[in-house]
């Protein structure tokens, strides 16, 4: 595990000035770390180096940007490949995964963020503070150790729940792992026990300053994806594992409809809160800092990383960006007209030869295509364009660039720093949880009023039934399809589509087989056509539900059982 020195050594040259001036320790050498005694100083009335703990604890709630080796989770999703060939992300697809070899692991960083929040909440009472800011403090500890336990569970299913334990070397470590039962039972139990311990959102004490501070409406959020997750057909009775002692450690054993109750009711009690709501467009939920919509995010400094990162490769010389990520046919085809109708149906209005017009307002929000304005000139994907010129250049692989994310730089001639706090828990996700669940307790209609505030926000049309392209009467089944869909648009490279169609247990179907680009050729008299062509197999078998145990945690430990398949 890791020690003070791991969680706290970036902090020692800001803080040697205030530990000479403040605390009651002064050093006759240099030290290495800073001590306990240091930390949790009696004498530190502000708190101040407590409060730089409890911010270390906080790096280890995750991000998203481009996190998997440079490219994004969503990159072995089916919605996009990396650009760049024979990248890590694409171990989830090629059937390259392993005890020793994943990467996306996340069982040490979990740990250690549990570690961390259980030697701040062991500790934080020796330091003289205002008992309310402790309170908060104490409760967002506990929220990111929840988290954390979330983050194993959506990955392995059950893990070893260590309480409040703080364990040394003298301490047995064999520990057994927990059922997804007892798991879900003790995540739920947290956010109920912390929440009104929390700011509120609304309150005084939730200020601008307080922005990226764990709020009440956080656990409640946390709570709502986790029933969601139970619930869901993976889970809920639906298991892949033929043993049933695994199968108990990966869900339930048996299914049961009413769990959906429990998604209904989690996310009723986040609107009951009367404080978020969703973005009066889709793009200023991700670029403004402060918003109604935005539960809670992974703060970061202002920057530019996203747009270098991921915008059309062609643009500058040198090129100032890099194009990584690689938007597929299928992801683009998912956005429906802009009057609510898939593209596949006849009444849509969609053209093969303009493909991108009239489409969901979302689908500009989310990808760059062909002749898109940026940075002052129009994209160019098409064979040797600007943008996909051919060689050896990091370029486009399908035809489309990521987009999602950044500010408009449309008419800039060049990135300006901008906030890319990448969120973690909003608005959006909750109306789309709510209407999962309705629909699977067959309150369908309540479910279409959900989608309905989503689709009007994106700027699907009404039409003159105002159900925004979503048939009249329409059936449970078709229904779950449609939502399905839905939160493949609306929460596009936030890290759900990787989790959802695992819990959906489609993961056969939409990650086995090949994945697809556009070639769009430019005749010598502008006329552009369009090519659907092959850019990827995806390999996906049954173990894939769920992550392998890694190898040096079950070497260290002989009590950790192993996932099946591995």
């Amino acid at each position: 595990m890791k020690n003070i020195k791991q969680y706290i050594v970036v902090l020692l040259i800001g803080l040697q000035i205030f530990i000479v001036s403040s605390c009651k320790k002064v050093e006759s050498e240099p030290r290495d770390w800073i001590q306990a005694d240091l930390v949790w100083d009696e004498k530190d009335k502000n708190a101040t180096v407590a409060g730089f703990f409890l911010n270390s604890v906080y790096t280890y709630i995750p991000g998203g940007f481009n996190r998997i080796d440079g490219d994004y989770l969503d990159a072995a999703a089916g919605d996009a490949v990396p650009s760049r060939t024979n990248t890590t992300v694409e171990y989830f697809t090629n059937g390259r995964i392993s005890t020793l070899n994943n990467p996306d692991p996340y069982w040490g960083n979990s740990y250690y963020g549990i570690r961390a929040a259980n030697i701040f909440l062991a500790n934080i009472d020796q330091v003289p503070m205002l008992d309310l800011t402790k309170q908060y403090w104490k409760a967002e500890a506990r929220f990111i150790r929840a988290l954390m336990y979330f983050e194993l569970l959506k990955r392995y299913g059950g893990a070893p729940l260590i309480g409040d334990k703080i364990f040394t070397l003298d301490d047995n470590l064999e520990l057994p792992r927990n059922t997804f039962a007892e798991c879900v039972n003790y995540i739920i139990s947290e956010c109920d026990a912390i929440k009104d311990k929390l700011r509120l959102e609304t309150g005084a004490n939730y200020t601008t300053s307080d922005w990226g501070r764990i709020p009440k409406g956080a656990a409640i959020a946390l709570k709502c994806r986790v029933y969601l997750y139970a619930a869901s057909p993976l889970f809920n009775g639906g298991g892949v594992e033929s043993n049933a002692t695994l199968k108990a450690l990966t869900g339930y054993p048996t299914y049961d409809a009413t769990r959906w109750q429990n998604v209904i009711d989690a996310a009723e009690e986040l609107r009951g809160l009367n404080y978020y709501a969703l973005q009066p467009t889709f793009i200023n939920t991700f670029i403004t800092n402060k918003n109604t919509e935005v539960i809670l995010n992974k703060q970061g400094a202002t920057n530019t990383s996203v747009e270098t990162n991921n915008a059309p490769s062609g643009y500058g010389n040198p090129a100032v960006s890099n194009g990584r990520t690689s938007p597929t046919e299928e992801f683009v085809k998912s956005f429906t007209m802009r009057n609510g109708l898939p593209i596949t149906d006849p009444a849509s209005g969609y053209v093969a030869a303009t493909p991108y017009a009239n489409r969901d307002l979302r689908l500009d929000h989310t990808v760059f295509y062909n002749g898109m304005t940026w940075l002052n000139r129009a994209v160019q994907t098409y064979e040797g364009g600007l943008d996909k010129p051919g060689g050896i250049t990091v370029q486009t692989r399908t035809g489309y660039y990521l987009r999602k994310f950044m500010a408009n730089f449309a008419t800039n001639t060049t990135y300006t720093n901008q906030y890319h706090n990448f969120v973690l828990f909003r608005y959006g996700e909750i109306l789309l949880n709510y209407a999962e669940a309705l629909n699977e307790l067959n309150r369908t209609e309540d479910a279409v009023t959900q989608i309905k505030l989503l689709r009007a926000r994106a700027g699907i049309t009404a039409g003159a039934n105002t159900r925004y392209g979503i048939p009249t009467g329409i059936s449970q089944a078709d229904m779950r399809t449609l939502i399905m869909n839905e939160r493949r648009v609306e929460l596009a490279f936030e890290e759900h589509r990787f989790w959802d169609v695992r819990r959906w247990k489609i993961a056969p179907t939409v990650l086995s087989g090949t994945l697809n680009g556009t070639k769009i050729t430019r005749s010598p008299t502008n006329v552009l056509t369009y090519e659907t062509v092959p850019v990827s197999t995806l390999v996906f078998s049954n173990k894939l539900y769920h992550m392998p145990v890694p190898y040096s945690e079950t070497t260290k430990n002989s009590k950790l059982l192993q996932n099946e398949g591995w």
